[in-house]
C-alpha cells in the first residue's frame, strides 16, 4: 500500500502510546491510546505491541516517532543534527520494514559547552510550521514531562534547551517529603501566581521547595495552595531559563492543552506575549507532511 492511500501515525512515548488512522486526503479518522510506553512493552514485547496498532486502526504503513525511536526503544533511529528541517527528517527515517515501518530519527543540539536531544517534538514543532501554524522564525515552548525551549529559523530548528520541570514535579508529588502537600490539584490562583513571580525573580529553588512545607507546618501558608504554588515555582523558573536567550516577542506554547494553559499563565505573569497551539494537532500535520515526503 502506498503511504498516499493513508497510513498510520504513532506518537510512542515513555510511559503512553497514541496511534492515528490517517486518510489519503489528510483526515484522522480513528485512533487509540493506551499506556504501553517503551518502558511497560520492554525490548522484546515491540513486534507483539507494534501489531496492536494494525490490528486496531488497520492494514496500513506505520510512521512512529517518540522514544519508539531510542535506544530503550524497538528499534534505534540517530538523531539528526541541528539545523534540521522536514527534509532532513526525512530523509534520515529508519526504515524497519521497508515501504511499510519507518521510525523518525528525533533531532541533537551540540556546542561547546551544552549538548540536548528530543524526540516526538520535533515532529510537532516542524509540523506546526509546515501547516502555518507558527512562524519559519519562531521561540517555541513544549511543556511536558522534559519541558522544551526551541529556536525556529527559517523553518528549521536551529537550537533548544530541555529543563526537567515536569518530571521533577512528579518526583516530588510521588517521593519527596512534600509528597503528602502535593496531593490537590494545582490551579492557576493566587498561590501559582505567586510562585511564578519567586521564580521569575529567585535562584533558591531547592530552597524555598523546602519553605513551602516549612510555611505549611507553621501556619504561614494553607495546605490546599502547596500544589499551586509549587507548580508556580517549577514553572517560574523554568521560564527564567527559557526566557534568557528569547528575543522579543511571541511565544509560541505547544503541547497538551492542559499543560499550555499553565505556561501560557506564566508567560503572562513574565509580561510576555504567549499563543497556545495544540500539539496533537501539531503532531498530525507533521505525520502528513513527513509522508508527502516519502512518496
Amino acid at each position: 500500500m502506498r503511504w498516499a492511500e493513508g497510513f498510520i501515525a504513532v506518537d510512542w512515548g515513555t510511559t503512553n502510546r497514541r496511534g492515528y488512522r490517517v486518510e489519503p486526503d489528510g483526515r484522522m479518522t480513528d485512533e487509540m491510546e493506551d499506556d504501553q510506553g517503551i518502558l511497560a512493552v520492554g525490548k522484546g514485547g515491540f513486534d507483539r505491541a507494534v501489531g496492536d496498532f494494525h490490528a486496531r486502526l488497520g492494514d496500513r504503513p506505520l510512521l512512529m516517532a517518540g522514544m519508539i525511536g531510542s535506544n530503550r526503544g524497538w528499534v534505534e533511529a540517530p538523531y539528526v543534527p541541528c539545523p534540521a528541517g522536514l527534509p532532513e527528517l526525512a530523509q534520515s527515517l529508519k526504515w524497519v520494514v521497508a515501504d511499510r515501518i519507518a521510525i523518525v530519527p528525533g533531532v541533537s543540539f551540540l556546542s561547546n559547552d551544552r549538548a540536548d536531544v528530543m524526540r516526538g517534538e520535533e515532529v510537532q514543532i516542524l509540523g506546526a510550521y509546515a501547516e502555518g501554524l507558527v512562524p519559519a522564525d519562531a521561540t517555541i515552548c513544549h511543556p511536558g514531562t522534559h519541558n522544551k525551549w526551541i529556536t525556529l529559523e527559517d523553518g528549521r530548528i536551529t537550537s533548544f534547551r530541555t529543563i526537567m520541570t515536569g518530571e521533577l514535579f512528579n518526583l516530588l508529588k510521588e517521593h519527596s517529603i512534600l509528597a503528602d502537600l502535593l496531593g490537590e490539584r494545582a490551579g492557576v490562583d493566587e498561590a501559582f501566581e505567586a510562585g511564578v513571580r519567586h521564580g521569575l525573580s529567585h535562584e533558591d529553588l531547592t530552597a524555598e521547595l523546602f519553605s513551602v512545607r516549612a510555611r505549611v507546618l507553621l501556619g504561614t501558608s494553607a495546605r490546599e495552595k502547596a500544589a499551586s504554588y509549587t507548580s508556580g515555582l517549577l514553572i517560574g523558573t523554568d521560564l527564567r531559563t527559557g526566557l534568557a536567550s528569547a528575543p522579543e516577542g511571541e511565544i509560541v506554547v505547544m503541547g497538551r492543552p492542559e499543560l499550555t494553559g499553565f505556561f501560557a499563565a506564566a508567560l503572562g505573569i513574565a509580561g510576555r506575549a504567549a499563543r497556545e497551539v495544540d500539539g496533537e494537532e501539531a503532531f498530525l500535520a507533521g505525520c502528513r507532511h513527513l509522508a508527502e515526503l516519502i512518496q
